[in-house]
């Protein structure tokens, strides 16, 4: 069994609220190189917004479309941005649980706070090959607090509640969970087996107030917040703090684009989105294309409506005041191998 040291745990313990699904911004031209000094305002933005943590190189951040040098170069610059701030969660999980280590363990030398590992995709595993998938990864790293993340509608494999309440009484760093399964029934379950202690959220902005009224889940992993990151964060506390009427409006605000972002593949309609709002380029990578025509004007009507909700202007607690240097962060320290 592994151990996570107690402040790890204690740090984590508290994670909750809107946590955003990055996009990565890319450059207009091809091919798509990354865009630093738009992350790097990108980053500082969710900041000044709320934003409770910024889960980087995930689904919604193309992270299947990286190199291993991007990558690298995504979750140093969050992690130098957010500068304490807030915690960045980085993404680490692929089909090969060797390549999940190294990745994990590279995400842990360049100071990301968690990682997110989502299942093998693809292969379509086992649950018994899953709990000693995850316990690898978590045995190789016992210092460094482990997210897993079920997500069966992309990768043909679904991590069982009972299965991840095994994995994390094996592995004590494994602690939390995004579940993306749309089964509602799932939170619910998880969190009767795992205790309030284990982070769980949501990974379907749709589902994600009901479910935290219900306290079923601590938060969601947002792609809704990475338009509208003050609205997120706002209805995330609503519910946290039991505030039904309220939470459930503001919700109600935001149902439009938790939907319509999802017109075409995640994350091309909220790139096309961010970048008509002039905060990245409009630059996405193939396999995907930018947003087709037929749906500009029902997400530009959706954001609309989401940016109708009246929010107070607040901020995130954080752990630091100070606005980093951002032209400090040009040099980004990567690796030399595999940079394929």
């Amino acid at each position: 069994m592994t151990s996570c040291r107690p402040e790890y745990k204690k740090e984590m313990s508290t994670l909750q609220g809107s946590l955003v699904a990055l996009v990565t911004p890319m450059k207009a031209e091809p091919p798509h190189e990354l865009d630093v000094e738009a992350l790097k305002r990108l980053v500082e933005w969710h900041i000044g917004e709320g934003t409770d943590a910024i889960v980087a190189t995930g689904t919604t951040g193309e992270s299947p479309t990286l190199t291993c040098r991007e990558w690298e170069t995504v979750v140093s610059i969050c992690v130098g941005v957010a500068a304490g701030r807030v915690a960045v969660i980085a993404g680490t999980g692929t089909n090969c649980t060797a390549t999940s280590v190294e990745k994990t363990k590279r995400a842990q030398e360049l100071g990301a706070d968690a990682a997110l590992v989502v299942t093998p995709y693809y292969n379509k595993p086992t649950q018994a090959a899953l709990v000693e998938h995850y316990r690898t990864i978590a045995a190789a790293v016992p210092d460094f607090p482990i997210i897993t993340y079920n997500v069966p509608g992309r990768t043909a494999c679904d991590l069982l509640p009972e299965t991840i309440a095994k994995i994390a009484a094996e592995a004590q760093n494994v602690i939390g969970n995004k579940e993306a399964s749309g089964n509602f029934e799932r939170f619910k379950a998880q969190r009767k087996l795992l205790g309030p202690a284990f982070r769980i959220f949501s990974g379907e902005d749709c589902q994600s107030c009901e479910a935290m009224l219900a306290g079923a889940c601590d938060g969601v992993i947002s792609v809704t917040s990475n338009i509208v990151p003050r609205q997120m964060h706002y209805m995330c506390q609503l519910a946290l703090r039991g505030d039904r009427e309220k939470a459930k409006q503001i919700d109600g605000q935001l149902m439009g684009l938790h939907k319509n972002l999802f017109c075409e593949p995640n994350p091309t309609a909220s790139k096309w989105l961010l970048a008509e709002l002039g905060r990245i380029p409009p630059g996405i990578r193939l396999p995907l294309l930018p947003l087709s025509a037929c749906y500009h004007d029902t997400v530009r009507n959706a954001l609309k409506e989401a940016q109708n909700a009246q929010v107070p202007v607040e901020r995130v607690c954080v752990l630091r005041k100070e606005q980093p240097d951002l032209g400090a962060l040009r040099h980004v320290p990567v690796s030399d191998e595999n940079n394929a």
